[in-house]
């Protein structure tokens, strides 16, 4: 049975067992024991309204009563076998109906997986090594995905700078890193180095930050004039922006999406899906052994990840629900500003209704360095007074869910209210 202890308490626990005390995602010193609907508490009692929702997959929110009832259902029957199992293919068969670029769909259990597995899926499929990545872009833990994530050093593009140890020279190598929402770059980067290019890699809301008008129909254009992959992350945007995700929203289809979060309701659980050409890749017998793409994961399709998925997706398939979410954002970002705007703080709400954050700048960021370049540290005071007043969120995002209720709103309108008198 799990002991009673105090915050502090476990943080001195976790930090002779954990490196840095945490689990690498967090403030390690926050220790959430529960959550119920679009509330948490943490260890030491305190209650807080959910604005980070496990950074994304809850967008019903903690402990949905249909989701908790499939599970319920399946785990008697078996939580994993390796082998498949009928729900998985449900699941996949809805996602391929959802999805606007899948054909088909290659189980795995995290979005960084999905991404890696991305990437060498659009090697395997042009024969070439180049991965063009936008700076900024988060696209998980691989060593293509760490490479100008999060620069504090700016470099001139496209060269990519690392942002982890551990990582090859020869990778860097590989990495053509580009500016955000910039098409005469992109353009000039692709007439020198398109015929070597495997694939374009790019989130199509880049953290926070929304694509201008054109510019994804822009890389979908210079993908199609030399031979290249697009691949859209949609790990956050799948099934949040819209039921078709990103591509939906924004009308335009890449060939290979990676997929994560909703799709396993709260377990962990994401997907390759693309063409199906592409996706042939993965199949021995199609392709042959020289241009196989090899991928196993012993937990991948697993069926309760699938039955959660399946439910969710279900809920969120019913009139309505995405009107909701996008009401109740716009009423979040409402607040927010309201509170700043009372205080003559000049600020930025970036990002869509159903995914954003307050930029403390005068000018709409459009990439990676303009976010950069605002004023952070006015950022990190003002998500500190909110957590202080019950928001829990992550600093660089705020995630609306479907289960926020009028006592949430009230508690947020009087957190924003105190974070910006904090700050003026």
């Amino acid at each position: 049975m799990q002991q009673i202890l105090s915050q502090a308490e476990w943080y001195e626990r976790a930090k002779s067992v954990l490196p840095g005390g945490g689990f690498g995602n967090f403030d390690p010193t926050m220790f959430i024991r529960e959550g119920h609907g679009s509330r948490v508490w943490d260890e030491d009692g305190t209650e807080y309204v959910d604005l980070l929702i496990g950074s994304g997959p809850m967008l019903l929110g903690h402990g949905h009563p249909e989701v908790l009832e499939a599970v319920a259902e399946q785990l008697p029957r078996g939580m994993t076998f390796f082998a498949n199992n009928a729900l998985g293919v449900e699941l996949a068969e809805e996602i391929c109906r959802a999805v606007p670029c899948a054909d088909q769909i290659r189980y795995v259990s995290s979005g960084g997986e999905a991404d890696m597995y991305a990437i060498r899926a659009a090697r395997a499929f042009t024969g070439r090594d180049k991965i063009v990545k936008f700076e900024g872009g988060y696209h998980g833990m691989s060593a293509e995905a760490q490479m100008s994530l999060a620069p504090s050093r700016m470099v001139n593009f496209p060269q990519a700078v690392p942002d982890s140890a551990g990582i090859p020279e020869g990778v860097r190598a590989e990495m053509l890193i580009a500016p955000f929402n910039d098409p005469d770059y992109i353009r000039s980067l692709l007439a020198e180095h398109g015929d070597q290019t495997a694939a374009i890699i790019v989130e199509p809301l880049q953290r926070i930050i929304p694509p201008a008008p054109g510019f994804l129909q822009l890389l979908r254009d210079e993908a199609d004039k030399y031979g290249i992959v697009l691949i859209f992350d949609e790990v956050v945007t799948g099934f949040r922006f819209a039921y078709g995700g990103a591509q939906e929203l924004y009308g335009v289809t890449p060939d290979i999406a990676t997929l994560g979060k909703i799709i396993g309701g709260g377990f962990p659980l994401a997907a390759i899906a693309g063409r199906a050409d592409i996706m042939a890749h993965f199949d021995k017998a199609a392709v042959g052994a020289d241009k196989w793409l090899m991928q196993l994961g012993t937990l991948s399709g697993n069926p309760v990840a699938a039955i959660a998925g399946l439910k969710t997706m279900e809920v969120l398939r019913r009139d309505g629900n995405y009107d909701t979410l996008r009401a109740y954002g716009q009423r979040l970002m409402d607040l927010a500003s309201a509170a700043l705007n009372k205080h003559d703080i000049a600020h930025q709400i970036v990002g869509d209704r159903t995914l954003f954050e307050i930029v403390f700048t005068d000018n709409q960021p459009q990439n990676y360095r303009d976010v950069f370049s605002s004023d952070m540290a006015k950022g990190a005071a003002f998500n500190k007074v909110l957590m202080q007043n019950g928001l829990f969120k992550s600093p660089g995002k705020t995630y609306p869910c479907l289960a926020l209720t009028e006592d949430d709103f009230a508690l947020a309108e009087a957190a924003y209210a105190k974070a910006a008198a904090a700050i003026a």
